[in-house]
Formats: C-alpha cells, sequence, structure tokens
C-alpha cells in the first residue's frame, strides 16, 4: 500500500491532511511545514520562562511567601506543567489526534496566561501596600492568581506532549531522505525552544522587576496568540499520521494479563511458536512490525500459540504487541533514572535564582542592577551555541567514527549530559561554600544584606547545565520519541515530560522535609528564609550525593536496555530491519 502510495508521489507512511486525504509528498511536511511549528515553540517557551524563571521572586515580594513555600509553590506548578502532558497525549494517541488535541489545549493556554497577566496588573488582585508596609495577598486574591497559574498548566498538557510530535510527523521515515534529515529535527526544535527561553531570562524578566509585572507578562500573552495565527496558517502544509489502532494504550494492560493468564505454560525456546502475522499483513494495513528481543521474557508467554483451547476465547496476542509493551517497560526502567537529574534541574528557577539575590549584582560603572533570574540566560546561551555545534560537527565527527547516523547512541547521549550535571553540581556546592566563607569574614547576617560575592561567580553552574541539556534533555525527546511503539508517540514523549514534572515534584517534597528535618528543635535549617544565615551548601552537598548515586543506577540500566528494531520501507519491494542495538556494555559503547 505504501509503495504504492509512493509511486503516486504521496508520502509512503500514509499520512493525510486535516480532512483524511491523503498528501503528496512534495507539497507538504518537512522544514517547510515545521517552520510554523517552531515559531509557535519559541513563543511558547518565552511565555513558559517568562512565568518559571521570576515565579519564585514575585510570590516572594508580591504575594510575601516565605522561602520554603514559595519553592514549594513553583515547583509544585512546574510539576503540574509537566506531569499534565500524560492526558494529552492519551487524548491524542486514542480519540482526537495531535492536531485538536493541540487546538483545544492551546486556547485554555491562551485563557490561562490573561487571566495571570489580569492578577499581576489589577490593583483588586493585589496585595495593598501602605507607607512601604504591604498587607498579604487575601485568600481570593491568592485563590485567582493560582487558578490563573494552574490554568495554564491544564492547556500545557495538551499542547507540550504534541507540538513536538506533530512536528516529527512532518518527516516520512519510509523516505530515505526525510528520515535522514529527521535525524536533526529534535536538535533545532529545542534551538527554537531555547530562543523563546533567552527571550524570557534576558528580557521579560528585566521588565517584570523594573517596569512592570503586567508587561512582562502581558508581551509573552500577545506573542502567544500571534503564533497561534501563524500556526493555523500553516495548516495546508501539515501532515497528519492516522492512528492505526483505536486504543494504543490497551496493550500494554492486556500483555500482562495474558501472560498471567498462561503463566503455567512454559516458555517456548523456537520463536516459531510465538504469534506473529505474516508480513505481508504489516505491508497490507501500513503497520511497523515490531521483532523479538530477549528482555522481560515472561511477557513472551501472551504470544504463545494454541494456549487457549477453547473456541470462544481470544486469540494469542502477536509478537509485536508483547514488544510494544516491552519498549514501555524499558522506557519506564530509563525514565526513573531521570527523575534525579530532573530534580537537579529544578534549582535553576527556585534556589539558583534566591542565591543569586544574595550576591554582588551591580554591573559596570553605572552600577546597572541585574536581575537574579537573568543568569538563567547563560543556560539558555550555552544551549542555543551547543546546538550547532553538536549537529554540525559533534555527529559528523563521531558518526565517521561509530557508522551510527546520530553519531552516538541515544543513551550514550543521555550518560554524558548526566556526567556534565554531576559537575555543575559538584561547581555549585563548591560555590556556595565559598559564599559561606565570604559571609563568615565579613560578617554578613541579615537576610537582605549583600554578600560581597559577585553574581558572576554562579556562571559556570548555569552554563554547564546548559550543555548538560544540549545532550540530556533533547536526548531524552528523541529517545523517548523514537522507542516508543509507533501508536503511541505522543503518549511516550510523556515519559519525557512527565520526569521533568516527578522531578519537580522530587524537589519539593526534599525542600520542605530537609527544611523541617534540619529545622526542628530549634535548629539552624539548611534552607531557611535568611539564605545568609543556615546550610544551602549541604544541599548542594546532598543533591550532589544523590545524583553521582543516580549516575550509577543509569549506567546500570543503560547497560540492560536493547532498542528496538522495526520493519521500514526502504526501496520497492524491500523491508529494511532496523536493528536493535543491545547496550551491552555502559552507555552502549558496542555499536
Amino acid at each position: 500500500m505504501e509503495l504504492e502510495a509512493a509511486k503516486a508521489g504521496y508520502t509512503g507512511d500514509g499520512t493525510v491532511d486535516l480532512r483524511g486525504r491523503p498528501v503528496l509528498a512534495s507539497k507538504t511536511g518537512k522544514w517547510k511545514a515545521c517552520a510554523f511549528l517552531v515559531g509557535y515553540e519559541a513563543f511558547e517557551r518565552m511565555a513558559f520562562y517568562g512565568i518559571a524563571s521570576n515565579l519564585v521572586n514575585y510570590l516572594t515580594t508580591q504575594l510575601h511567601e516565605d522561602t520554603v513555600s514559595s519553592v514549594r509553590n513553583v515547583n509544585n506548578w512546574s510539576g503540574a506543567v509537566w506531569i499534565t502532558p500524560i492526558l494529552g497525549a492519551y487524548l491524542a494517541d486514542s480519540y482526537l489526534g495531535r492536531f485538536w488535541t493541540f487546538t483545544v489545549s492551546s486556547l485554555i493556554y491562551v485563557m490561562g496566561m490573561m487571566l495571570l497577566t489580569m492578577a499581576v496588573s489589577l490593583k483588586t488582585f493585589k496585595p495593598t501596600c501602605s507607607n512601604g508596609i504591604c498587607n498579604k495577598a487575601s485568600t481570593s486574591q491568592i485563590a485567582f492568581f493560582y487558578l490563573s497559574l494552574y490554568t495554564i498548566a491544564f492547556g500545557s498538557g495538551g499542547t507540550k506532549p504534541n507540538i513536538s510530535t506533530f512536528g516529527a510527523d512532518q518527516f516520512d521515515d519510509f523516505n530515505p531522505h526525510e528520515k535522514r534529515i529527521k535525524a536533526s529535527f529534535f536538535n533545532w526544535w529545542m534551538f527554537s525552544s531555547f530562543l523563546g527561553a533567552l527571550i524570557a531570562t534576558l528580557g521579560l524578566v528585566y521588565i517584570q522587576e523594573n517596569v512592570g509585572w503586567g508587561l512582562g507578562y502581558g508581551i509573552p500573552t500577545f506573542g502567544l496568540v500571534v503564533s497561534l495565527l501563524i500556526f493555523y496558517i500553516g495548516t495546508p502544509m501539515y501532515r497528519h499520521k492516522v492512528s492505526k489502532n483505536k486504543s494504543p494504550a490497551r496493550d500494554i494492560i492486556q500483555i500482562p494479563v495474558a501472560a498471567f493468564r498462561n503463566r503455567k505454560l512454559p516458555l517456548p525456546n523456537d520463536l516459531s511458536e510465538l504469534h506473529e502475522y505474516e508480513p505481508q499483513h504489516y505491508i497490507d494495513s501500513g503497520k511497523r512490525q515490531v521483532y523479538h528481543t530477549p528482555t522481560f521474557r515472561f511477557l513472551d508467554k501472551a504470544a504463545i500459540k494454541n494456549a487457549n483451547t477453547d473456541a470462544s476465547s481470544r486469540p494469542p496476542c502477536t509478537v509485536t504487541q508483547v514488544e510494544g509493551t516491552k519498549l514501555v517497560l524499558g522506557m519506564g526502567m530509563i525514565w526513573f533514572v531521570t527523575l534525579i537529574p530532573s530534580t537537579i534541574w529544578a534549582q535553576i528557577n527556585t534556589l539558583f535564582v534566591k542565591q543569586g539575590t544574595t550576591l554582588d549584582r551591580s554591573l559596570g560603572p553605572n552600577h546597572f542592577h541585574i536581575p537574579a533570574a537573568s543568569l538563567g540566560s547563560f543556560v539558555t546561551l550555552s544551549m542555543l551555541l551547543s546546538v550547532p555545534m553538536y549537529d554540525r560537527y559533534f555527529v559528523p565527527f563521531m558518526r565517521g567514527r561509530t557508522g551510527n547516523p546520530r553519531g552516538i547512541t541515544l543513551l550514550q547521549r543521555l550518560g554524558i549530559g548526566f556526567v556534565i550535571q554531576v559537575i555543575a553540581i559538584a561547581i555549585a556546592y563548591a560555590v556556595e561554600v565559598r559564599r559561606m566563607s565570604v559571609i563568615r569574614v565579613h560578617h554578613v547576617s541579615g537576610p537582605k544584606e549583600v554578600v560581597p560575592m559577585s553574581i558572576f561567580w554562579l556562571l559556570p553552574q548555569y552554563t554547564l547545565l546548559g550543555v548538560a541539556d544540549v545532550f540530556n534533555a533533547i536526548g531524552l525527546l528523541e529517545f523517548f520519541y523514537d522507542q516508543s511503539p509507533e501508536d503511541m508517540q505522543s503518549l511516550g514523549t510523556t515519559f519525557f515530560t512527565s520526569g521533568i514534572g516527578i522531578g519537580n515534584f522530587l524537589n519539593s517534597f526534599l525542600v520542605t522535609m530537609v527544611d523541617k528535618i534540619t529545622g526542628r528543635n530549634g535548629g539552624k535549617s539548611w534552607i531557611g528564609n535568611n539564605l545568609n544565615d543556615c546550610h544551602l551548601d549541604y544541599y548542594y552537598g546532598f543533591l550532589l550525593v544523590i545524583s553521582s548515586l543516580n549516575l550509577v543506577a543509569f549506567l546500570w540500566a543503560s547497560s540492560k536496555y536493547i532498542y528496538k528494531k522495526e520493519s521500514v520501507y526502504v526501496k520497492e519491494g524491500c523491508i529494511d530491519l532496523i536493528e536493535a542495538k543491545a547496550m551491552t556494555t555502559p552507555l552502549g559503547i558496542c555499536n
């Protein structure tokens, strides 16, 4: 079927237009379609980071929350932003499709941004101040502010998992040329995301603190509306994947149940005893056949032929179905060891910002005052510089030595990022130790006293986390999209978003528990309201220990993971087998 479509000039993967008609490969998709999508992504990231990067300061200076509460609330909101995509991805994969799920969710997102702009602009929704003394925010003001924030989080749940996968859908895996250029898609997709974040941390943060919070939130709201209009202009060029399974997530439950039902049957050594359709079935249906792997062997019992003699019983599951469930379990194992790195990432918009507010932020002879949250722009700058270098130099260099189209394997990429991240948190710990030393020497004690130490001491930790993100954030997004079962790629990418969400929740939990445990019985909390009289260095040391232990866990998990292998057309009458590359050594050194 796909071969016939390709001969007629249509896409080989069976993609259609918005009305369900086959699309011409020459007039749709590829980078010309993605150009409309990356514009939205840049403005959406500008909106998100315009809020997230300085939210902890708004909560403490405008709503007058204490340090621990503000950090906890920022982490809880960020966690919700990254967790809700599970629901959005499920709706897209099972019911609405990526385009319509994105459309509905983006409207909710814009509504949330408008409400938030009102919350920080109108006097009715802000605490009143008299003679320099501000009242605490009322219950209704707090409720309206957080309603706005969580409306954004709910809307983000439908946009985040679907816009990137919709972009990847614009490249035909059955076309060798398009499949080759798709290898760079996630690098440049994240580049546009980083560009939006840079504008937020450099421009919007300054506007929020020096001009007004209303304008600082109003600009990205307007930009988001414009970007949506641009997105819909590109509608005639978009390719839409047709779901070949009405309930793709059902197999995740069905396979373990079937395997448990056949638990007393012996595992066959001959793979021919496992049920699988003939290759022609996959050729005719346009589905991809996934081949057997030796992991999670117990699940193979779900595909045993003649397991049920009752004529009314269900037929056995296919090897492809079983392997899809194995892929999800394998990705779950990798997902678990990404939670601590996500916790480290959460420091950028919370404790790193509060740490920066205690330091000397003046710059130049005119003593220009640098907003503490603006230092996050160096994370983004290092990303923007590193992505082209990675894609244009590192990948071709490594490709010539490994033969891997990506240069290095996906898990190798993650491993390098995690190592850099451990180095970054080690530097953060060392800088905080120095800050505490300066505090003791100069007898700084007040919560608003400035430590005579330049804020630029924090630059190395910000920059290294940006470089690490080029490896692990982009690598994770590509890994979970690439390794997901064919009909679950939106849901698969929520492994990426949910990992960040759980990491934020985990950081919120750690901050709360560390504060309670270290501050009980009148003790000095590691994370107190007065960062000049606490032990933030101890907390960073704690993060360094757990991130180092997590790196060891990642090396073990990567040594057990086996990449999926499936059949894909590459030329007429031929099926190309994408071989699994077993991670026989840590970080997949063997190719």
